[in-house]
């Protein structure tokens, strides 16, 4: 069983994804082998050395202190595009709510 700890509020539909027989969700972990954040920075944070991979939740690793975890052997990966649906959903709407007086509409 692989202990994961998150770094922020993570969505429990992408929690539910990790199969309850593998792995445990456990916040106060010092012992963790596996790391979900978001946006907290883990430049100044204590990696355990029980530690296998870091999962950001979005694109980009700049909270991830890379160097650090290549000398240790923790593998670092991103999920860029996961929330490409939500993102043109919003731009649609606000393309229709700026091409249509929408909030008047509803008024």
């Amino acid at each position: 069983m692989y202990t994961i700890k998150t770094m922020n509020a993570i969505s429990p539909v992408g929690l539910a994804k990790l199969p309850a027989n593998q792995f445990e969700i456990n916040n106060e972990a010092n012992d963790a082998q596996g790391i979900l954040v978001r946006s907290a920075d883990l430049h100044d944070a204590a990696l355990p050395k029980s530690l296998l991979a870091i999962a950001r939740a979005g694109a980009g690793t700049n909270n991830i202190p890379i160097d650090q975890c290549t000398e240790q052997g923790i593998v670092v990966f991103n999920t860029p595009g996961a929330n490409a649906n939500a993102v043109k959903e919003l731009v649609l709407c606000a393309m229709l709510m700026g091409s249509r007086d929408i909030p008047g509409a509803i008024r």
